[in-house]
Formats: structure tokens, sequence, C-alpha cells
């Protein structure tokens, strides 16, 4: 990654559907507490892999309806694409990798001959990976003959069965495991290796990545048999390998905490809002002034002159906030409007959550942030551009202090309310 000068502190490669998203938790809760805990202490100096058998299509789909963090690197088609950053631009490397041995034709036409494979939606297939759905008690009957076959008709590949339905055909280099290794080698070469790296998984698809030499692995309490079985024969004496005793992203949390990579408590959890030990630096700080200004609008801390006095000690007196239509007000006024909407949110499904954030220090004691904030509200979510400057070396009796606050919202998500519109 070119925005790191050195190696990651950390590498958390992550499967998406019932890994990182809990699709039985209609409040996301598991997965904002992750990502408060990922953007207040990790995302300065580690890298975030999302690594899902999805397509890219479904994979974008995903991205719209939960509160997914940006990956720096994503892995898609069950290992059988790399991309990099927002814009999803393709390791062309890997492609080319992949290409050696494989003819998209031939498996097409070898698994025409079963009549057993359904196929799956053109949604997810992809250039080096061929989906079908099975049955679990007729897939055995399928896949031996199926991979005898290929390899007569001299391509290398392999067959992924998971979740007791989904069978896919991919060249024999690919894979979420191999995609892994791929990536672990290319940060070698550059003198960048991960100084610790940690997968986390839930189904068969996800075994390979936990043979990977070296790397830390959760199977996270709500995994499949199928995976559970793998660990029982294959890895249960690698104690690098938990099974959590949370669900989803918050047996995450728990293995990060567990194996003592870094720290595990999100701020979601503490709500030290105020406290100059949890805003150690400057993205906790922005993870807890607006895990602030969330729980003040769903009226999750009490209404009280505290609050707002503590608000207005780590803003600047002559602080300005500006709204993207090009409207300046105080910040301290901006706090005083707050104060009458207390409660405003409460009962309701609003969230904030930031992502992408990357401060540099732009001089003794000032810092520059830049991030996405988000707003769910109901079924609804936008997303802005932030960009705020913090001083460290206001006499307040917290570390860092408001200077000035800019808002941009994306064209798709703009607000013209400028009423409805605080921080």
């Amino acid at each position: 990654m070119d925005r790191l000068d050195g190696s990651a502190n950390l590498m958390l490669v992550s499967d998406l559907d019932d890994t990182m998203v809990d699709h039985t938790d209609p409040d996301n809760l598991s997965l904002l507490r992750f990502n408060a805990l990922w953007e207040s202490t990790y995302r300065q100096d580690s890298i975030l892999v999302f690594s899902t058998g999805r397509s890219p299509i479904l994979y974008k789909k995903l991205r719209k309806e939960k509160p997914i963090l940006t990956p720096d690197i994503t892995i898609t088609s069950v290992g059988t694409e790399i991309a990099y950053g927002e814009e999803l631009v393709p390791d062309e490397g890997w492609v080319q990798l992949l290409s050696q041995n494989w003819n998209r034709n031939v498996v097409l036409e070898e698994t025409a001959r079963f009549p057993d494979l359904i196929p799956q939606a053109d949604m997810d297939q992809g250039p080096h990976k061929v989906s079908f759905y099975i049955p679990k008690e007729k897939a055995q009957e399928v896949i031996s003959p199926l991979y005898t076959s290929l390899t007569q008709r001299g391509l290398d590949v392999k067959i992924i069965y998971s979740s007791g339905l989904a069978l896919d055909v991919l060249p024999k280099g690919a894979g979420k495991g191999q995609a892994l290794a791929y990536l672990i080698r290319k940060f070698g070469s550059i003198g960048k290796p991960p100084k610790s790296t940690i997968v986390c998984g839930d189904s068969g698809n996800d075994s390979e990545m936990f043979t990977i030499k070296g790397v830390y692995g959760v199977m996270v309490h709500n995994s499949r048999e199928e995976l559970l079985e793998w660990y029982e024969e294959n890895a249960k004496s690698n104690d690098k390998i938990i099974h959590a005793t949370e669900r989803c992203a918050s047996g995450i949390i728990e293995a990060i905490g567990h194996f003592q990579l870094g720290p595990s408590i999100s701020p979601r959890d503490a709500k030290l809002f105020f406290s100059s030990e949890d805003n150690r630096n400057p993205a906790s700080f922005m993870v807890n002034f607006y895990l602030l200004y969330e729980s003040w609008l769903r009226a999750e801390v009490e209404k009280s002159e505290a609050i707002i006095h503590n608000l207005k000690s780590i803003t600047h007196s002559t602080g300005v906030i500006v709204h993207p239509s090009g409207v300046e007000k105080s910040i301290h006024q901006s706090i005083d409007a707050l104060e009458s909407c207390h409660g405003d949110k409460r009962g309701t499904s609003f969230r904030v959550w930031l992502d992408k954030i990357l401060f540099s220090a732009i001089g003794l004691g000032s810092w520059l942030l830049k991030f996405n904030k988000w707003e769910l509200n109901g079924t609804s979510a936008k997303r802005s551009v932030m960009t705020v400057l913090l001083n460290s070396k206001m006499e307040t009796p917290y570390v860092f202090c408001i200077m000035h606050i800019h808002q941009t919202w994306l064209e798709e998500y703009s607000i013209r309310d400028q009423q409805s519109w605080i921080f």
C-alpha cells in the first residue's frame, strides 16, 4: 500500500457474509462496533482486506445495504479477483497468474455433462470462476468425476464446495488462501511484510486462508459445520486459530484481544467521550466526537449542561464549520443548536460512522484529518467528505481542540435543508 511508509502493523483479512456482516442483526451493532474500533485505532497504520465469495457486482450491492468500511484491498469471487481501493483497481499480475492453464469455455463444456449442477446467476460468475448450485447429498457424487474430466482436458483447476449448496470451479492457483498468499508475497517483495495477519471466516471457502503459514485465525461463533469439521480434521492443534464465542464482527474483535494484536475495546463500548486516554490520537478523538453526537440525538446520554460545556471546551471559540452550500457557522453556535436537538432521533435507527480516516501533522501541534462521515436515518444513508483541523496545543482539559470543520456532501447524498444540518 502506497499510503504506508513501512510494514502494516496488522493486516486483517475477513470474509463478509456471516463473518464481518451479521444478517441476523438488523441494527448492525456488531459491525458498527468494529467500524469504530478500526477507524479509531487501526486505519492509520494497518491494512483492511475483505475476501468474499461475492462477485464485484454483488459486493457493491452489499456495501449499499450495510455500513461496511472501505477496505484497502478487496478479494472477490472466491479469490479470483484482487482489487485496490474504493475504485477497485484490478491487480493485473493476479489476472495473468490465474490465466495459466485455464479455459473457461472448456469448464462450461465439461460441467454441462452433469445435470445436477444448476448454474448460478450471471452476476455470480467471473472470468476465472464458474459457479453452480448443487444439494449437499449430490455434491460428492459430482466433484470427483468433474475434477477428473477437467484435468483430462488439460486444465489445472480446483473445486470448492461451501455453505452446503454452492460449488465453484476455479483455476488451481485461485481461492481465498492463494489470493492472500499472493498479497503477502507481494508486500514482502517491496520490503513491507505485515507485522501480523489475522484471517476471519465462517464457511468452507474460508478454510484455505487458515492454512497460510504464520497467520492468526478466527472462526466466528456462528461458523458453518463444514468449517468446524475442517478445523477438527486439519488444524485443531494450531493454537493460532480460535473458535470465537461471539458472532460475526464481535467475534473478530474478540480474536484481536485474544491474540493481543492491539486494542480490542471499541469506542462504542467504552463511551469515554471526553477521556484523554481514549482520545489518544486524532482519529479516536473524531470517532468519539461523532459517537457523542449520535448518542445525544438518540438520547443515549442525559441532556446536561456539562456535556455542552465539554463540547465547547474541545472546540475553539472562533472555530468555524462550513456547510456544503458555503454557509459558515461558528462551531460554538452549532453546539448551541445541538443542545435543543437532544433526543430528536430517540427510538429511530439513526447511526453515524466514520470511514477512511487519515490524518497528518501539518505543523507543531496541528493536525489535518480527512474522512467520510456516514449518517443512517431509517433506510437512507448519506455520505459527506470531511476535512477537520485539530490543534493539540490549545489549553483545554483534553488532548485536541477542533479549529475548523469543512463538510462536502457528495452529490447523490446532498442535503438541501440547511435547518436540519448541524455537524
